[in-house]
């Protein structure tokens, strides 16, 4: 059976850059979450299916292996299975068919095989015959989410937070060097940052590489580690961050704070701090995208003769005229007094629904009155006692 296109999972063209691919990853966990899909079945292989394309995709090797063969099976490092033939099916060379062929017998297997063929470098991808050093790393992106009241989400509001998240060691300036000692040659992998090997396969000699697990890439180590950092580069941080919640935040948005993320490492960038926010619903109103929709009850009397109510908005009570002949359920609208547009000088409309109260008690006087204006309308109303 075919396997999944991943890219059309994600919803992505076969182009896309890293951060195309992230954030159509994100937008769709975030959809797709089982706390929000409490009990959905299809959400929840959903959001699992949305993790797997995602895994192979961010996975540089991963990815390249995909893109080549069509198929994840092999991708998480060309590892041999039962019968050694998956995901290789149809394979020649040299008069022989990879299909049903055990290769676990050639000592590293036939994963080393392919990383020479297609530059595999073992861990971290690099190529075999290239450096393994690292460059610049991006931090990693995190999260945190924040509570604010309705009447907050209204005039916009501002929130003091303290993300603890992984920062630049002060101690050694992210050198992961103590103080005073030097930046040295790994002499594990003599500064090339890979560990080369030689292996006698069915084809013959090869050369495979893999990251040097002492430097991790680098080709260089410190002299003596940073006391703090143990070398690492980064330290746990508490760090203050104000926070500013414009007008008109709706539930369940995302506010993105540029470089608030953990740092890099080797000089790369900060990522990226993600605040959902959770807007209190209102008593009072309901919201509907810019709009908000209320009721309001008058009297009988009122919607009969019409009249002047005073009418509660999210910006505080206005003055309504009540036109004669108002039928219950009636629909007005209040221009202008909705939620404010993000970033924008504009409003949404506030739409009011009457409700005509029809009194429940009357007393005899004015059952009485009522009486009377039921004959003076020719009505003749069958009821237990009349009072004229």
């Amino acid at each position: 059976m075919p396997e999944k296109d991943l890219y059309k999972i994600l919803g992505i063209e076969r182009g896309a850059t890293d951060d195309q691919i992230k954030k159509a990853y994100r937008k769709l966990a975030q959809k797709f979450h089982p706390d929000k899909n409490k009990g959905d079945k299809s959400a929840e292989a959903k959001f699992k299916e949305i993790n797997e394309a995602y895994e192979t995709l961010s996975d540089k090797q991963k990815r390249s292996f995909y893109d080549q063969f069509g198929s994840t099976q092999g991708a998480g490092g060309f590892g041999s299975s039962a019968g050694g033939g998956a995901g290789f099916e149809g394979f020649s060379g040299g008069g022989f068919s990879g299909q049903g062929f055990d290769f676990s017998s050639f000592g590293g297997g036939f994963a080393d095989i392919f990383e020479s063929f297609f530059g595999g470098g073992g861990s971290g991808g690099r190529s075999g015959s290239g450096s393994g050093k690292r460059g610049p790393v991006r931090g990693d992106d995190i999260e945190a989410k924040i509570k604010i009241k309705f009447d907050e989400s209204v005039t916009g509001t501002h929130r003091d937070l303290e993300i603890t998240k992984a920062d630049v060691c002060t101690k050694c300036g992210g050198t992961g060097a103590e103080p005073g000692s030097r930046i040295i040659s790994c002499a594990h992998c003599g500064g090339t940052g890979q560990i080369r090997q030689i292996r006698q396969t069915m084809l013959g000699q090869m050369a495979t590489a893999h990251t040097c697990e002492v430097c991790h890439g680098e080709g260089k180590i410190p002299e003596k580690k940073c006391t703090a950092c143990h070398g690492t580069m980064r330290v746990r941080k508490t760090e203050k961050v104000k926070v500013r919640i414009p007008a008109g935040i709706s539930n369940e948005s995302t506010i993105r704070l540029s470089g608030k993320g953990e740092a890099g490492i080797n000089g790369g960038a900060y990522g990226d701090l993600y605040l959902h926010i959770t807007v209190e619903p209102s008593r009072d109103f309901v919201r509907s995208g810019n709009d908000i929709h209320s009721e309001q009850k008058i009297h009988l009397l009122q919607g009969v003769l019409g009249d002047e109510i005073n009418v509660k908005t999210i910006y505080g009570p206005v003055v309504l005229k009540i036109p004669a002949g108002t039928p219950s359920g009636k629909i007005i609208k209040l221009k202008g007094y909705g939620m404010p547009k993000l970033n924008s000088d504009l409003k949404g409309d506030h739409y009011l629904k009457v409700i005509l109260d029809v009194p429940g008690k009357l007393s005899r006087k004015e059952k009485e009155l009522y009486a009377q204006l039921a004959k003076e309308s020719g009505l003749e109303l069958k009821t237990e006692k009349k009072f004229w």
